[in-house]
């Protein structure tokens, strides 16, 4: 107890901190967009009296400085900006054209809706920018139909995103994040660290520590703007260099738990009496002293971001062939001169640390060329690095593309709900129908529980802001200098007050920041405050309806089911890459299809991200998904790393593969069993019993080959993880 409290305590101090942090950046934003959206509409309205731009520089930063959660520093997002700059320009000018009639209006509000919503398949930064985006098109579709004022409309959003921009870099912009990289250095560098020690008989990092750098490489655990998350080349390798840095570290942690052949007492007692294989642990020592100086390598390509030699990659991989010809050459030896189980075991932990030390390399250097290469070996890992950039985006985009991702399910509720708020805001003839929009813009959530929880509070906040802003225009009259003297206040206590203090603070203080703003436009009266009322209480309608008609659960029910289907997959993968490695004669069979478990992974991940974001209880839902998705990486990474490794020269004896045969059905059958207590079928969980290489009966001193013992551990892991599974599922299940 008295070590947890300090460490407790730590952890509360950092939170604290991080809050504190946060408060500090929303303060600061407010700022900005306050700032921005001031210095634009003031001289429109004042200076030149053209109140149609000074409308578009006013919501122009509210839309992408508030309504955006654009991710990254103040430069990362000042550029994010400047790229949606045109994008914007394009969908007000579409607003502005197909406002000529409510049916192309709405037709236009269901394409530009799904697109947009759609565009989180690109990463963190579209996804982010992609409801200020909305807006554009929201504020530019409704009457009056005025073609003629295109010209002011794009130079009034010109100048608000410019102005925006602007501030983001200079105005207490905030401070960038750790990047994705020098993450990436820190752990490559830590597990050329550890492998240089192991290589050397010493003691280096704890395992403890070992895992939990490779932990900070989640993503998850990443800011969002610094995740690889896009579909081009760069991002995908970069993505599968931190996998490999994480799988380095963790074997590197197992191996430092697994003794060598000289220390080990079950080797003491079975190695012959004229040695304790010192060649096989001269050979794996080579072999960690081969990995540290690529892990070195790799961190200093991070650092000054030249991609590593092309010849690293193969001279590693000629390494990583004789260490395993060493091997089976000893495990072909007579019995008594032959290598004991536990040093097999050991060597198999090093070729796994080699194998994950090429693949690292080779996706560093894919992600740092950025460009398309020749064919990498395995191809199945490294498809994309030969593909063109639009064959890449097609793939992102039509994975997507079914109602199994929650990506394609949000967007199809947010266009539905959009265009059903354009509908009945054009067909009812709503006096600034566009809130109704906003509404559903802003309220909607992912569950429905979390939809009508913000609509509760949006409509209570909006009823008292629209008593302030029915006083206010009651009181003021038209007289506009007043409007002028609350806007800027009302601005930046609701951008800061609405965040830190929730929906109702953020619906009250916007109430009274459109009024003023309307109010200085044109001759405003207390109904402003009354139609912003009805116009709320629409779209809030409007967005619960869709939230409890379209996919009311979210992602808990979709998690379920995906992960379910990927778990399923995996049997058929199991079984195959057994097949292919006892194959007679060897290298005959076909290896089987991987694409079906990376489909099926990569909707996983996307449920299981949204899961994470999701409000609400996580005891109600206990199960261990992420290990789900951990179990589906680790059946793909021995699907193409035994082969490549591990074909027997000749046939297997068949009481061993036998024993494979067995061993990987029943396997087989119980990720069958939790894949249906995932879905939550009524299947009752049994006992997985622990895979341990035995060698085959009737056949004394027989020395087991390398490929059963990798075989062996690849199954073991699998069992290991599959009983975690097993033991999250609640009693009663």
């Amino acid at each position: 107890m008295s070590r947890a409290r300090p460490a407790e305590a730590d952890s509360r101090r950092h939170r604290a901190v991080a809050r504190k942090a946060d408060r500090t950046e929303i303060v600061h934003r407010a700022v900005r967009v306050t700032t921005a959206s001031c210095a634009g509409f003031y001289p429109f309205v004042y200076w030149v009296n053209q109140p149609e731009p000074a409308l578009y520089a006013l919501f122009g930063p509210v839309a992408l400085g508030i309504l955006s959660p654009i991710p990254g520093s103040g430069r990362q997002r000042a550029a994010v900006m400047l790229r949606a700059l045109p994008v914007g320009l394009v969908l007000v000018a579409l607003g502005t054209v197909l406002a000529v009639e409510t049916w192309a209006a709405v037709l236009g509000m269901l394409v530009v809706g799904f697109a947009l919503a759609f565009a989180a398949v690109a990463g963190p930064r579209p996804a982010g920018a992609a409801p200020g985006l909305q807006l554009f098109y929201i504020l530019a579709c409704f009457p009056p139909y005025a073609p003629d004022s295109l010209g002011s409309r794009l130079a009034g959003l010109t100048l608000g995103v410019l102005l925006l921009a602007a501030c983001e870099v200079f105005l207490l912009p905030a401070a960038p994040a750790v990047s994705y990289r020098e993450s990436l250095t820190e752990a490559v560098a830590t597990a050329g660290r550890a492998a240089a020690a192991a290589a050397a008989g010493e003691g280096g990092d704890s395992a403890d520590r070992l895992r939990a750098t490779g932990r900070r490489l989640r993503l998850s655990r990443l800011p969002p703007a610094e995740r690889p998350a896009g579909a081009g080349r760069s991002a995908r390798a970069l993505a599968q260099a931190g996998a490999a840095a994480r799988r380095l570290l963790d074997e590197l942690a197992q191996l430092g738990a697994t003794p060598s052949a000289g220390r080990d007492a079950e080797a003491e007692a079975d190695a012959p009496p004229h040695g304790r294989d010192a060649e096989a642990d001269a050979a794996s020592a080579d072999m960690l002293a081969r990995v540290a100086a690529h892990c070195a390598s790799t961190a200093q390509a991070l650092r000054t971001g030249h991609p590593p030699p092309r010849s690293a990659a193969p001279a590693l991989d000629t390494a990583i062939q004789r260490f395993q010809a060493l091997r089976v050459a000893r495990a072909a030896r007579p019995p008594q001169t032959a290598p004991p189980v536990p040093a097999l075991r050991r060597q198999a932990g090093v070729l796994g640390v080699a194998e994950s030390a090429r693949i690292l390399q080779t996706a560093v250097r894919v992600g740092l060329d950025g460009r398309r290469t020749a064919p990498i070996q395995p191809h199945a890992l490294f498809w994309y690095a030969d593909a063109r950039t639009p064959y890449l985006w097609w793939r992102r985009l039509a994975g997507h593309t079914t109602l199994r991702s929650v990506l394609f399910q949000n967007a199809t509720r947010t266009a539905l709900g959009l265009g059903a708020a354009r509908l009945i805001a054009g067909s009812l003839d709503l006096s600034h129908g566009f809130w109704v929009l906003l509404a559903v813009l802003t309220l909607g959530r992912t569950t429905a529980g979390a939809t009508w929880t913000a609509v509760r509070s949006a409509l209570i906040g909006t009823l008292v802001g629209a008593v302030a802003a029915g006083t206010l225009l009651l009181v003021v009259g038209r007289h506009t200098d007043a409007y002028a003297a609350v806007l800027a206040p009302a601005m930046l206590a609701a951008f800061a007050l609405g965040p830190l203090f929730g929906i109702a603070w953020a619906q009250a203080l916007f109430t009274l920041v459109v009024s003023a703003a309307f109010a200085q436009i044109a001759p405003a009266s207390w109904q402003l405050a009354e139609d912003r009322i009805l116009d709320v209480v629409t779209g809030s309608a409007i967005g619960l309806l869709c939230g409890l008609l379209a996919w009311p659960a979210g992602a808990r029910r979709e998690v379920r089911r995906t992960m379910s289907e990927l778990l399923r997959s995996c049997g058929p993968l199991i079984t195959g890459t057994v097949r292919v490695l006892l194959a007679t004669p060897p290298g005959t069979a076909h290896a089987p299809p991987t694409f079906p478990v990376v489909h099926r992974l990569r909707l996983a991940e996307a449920a299981y991200f949204q899961l994470r974001s999701e409000p609400g209880d996580s005891s109600a839902d206990p199960m261990d998904w992420h290990a789900a998705l951990i179990t589906a990486n680790h059946v793909l990474l021995g699907a193409h790393w035994l082969p490549r490794f591990d074909l027997p020269p000749t046939g297997i004896p068949p009481d061993a593969a036998a024993w494979a045969r067995t061993t990987a059905e029943q396997l087989v059958r119980a990720t069958d069993r939790i894949a249906a207590l995932c879905a939550d079928e009524n299947r009752a969980p049994g006992p997985l019993a622990p895979v341990t290489y035995h060698p085959p009966p009737g056949v004394r001193g027989f020395a087991p080959l390398p490929m059963l013992i990798d075989l062996e551990q690849w199954l073991s892991s699998l069992v290991a993880q599959l009983t975690h599974i097993e033991s999250s599922v609640p009693p009663g299940k």
